[in-house]
């Protein structure tokens, strides 16, 4: 199913600024969720660690879903690893049993 049909503009802010955006309407919900969770930890940011500039709260939010992206990644990397590992395992010991 093509998704080009289905694409709404939709404005979102973040950090007191507005930015109108193009995106598929199946991501809405998720786009909205996302500028929300970062305000939200922006805010985190200026109230517990006395961050005053709201740019700078603003890239801390970044910098911690950034990593915590990196980190799932990494993991899903693991997980690959092992799984592809225990596939080779197993297949050989088919084999082994076959012949």
């Amino acid at each position: 199913m093509d998704s080009a049909g289905n694409e709404i503009s939709i404005k979102v802010t973040i950090g007191d600024r507005q930015y109108p955006l193009k995106i598929d309407s199946s991501e809405e919900e998720f786009v909205r969720k996302a500028a929300k969770l970062i305000n939200e930890k922006s805010k985190f940011y200026q109230e517990n660690f006395s961050v005053k500039d709201k740019q700078d709260s603003l890239a801390m939010a970044a910098l911690e879903f950034a990593s915590e992206v990196m980190s799932l990644n990494n993991s899903q990397d693991s997980d690959k690893h092992l799984f592809d590992r225990k596939i080779s395992y197993f297949q050989q010991l088919i084999d082994t049993a076959i012949h």
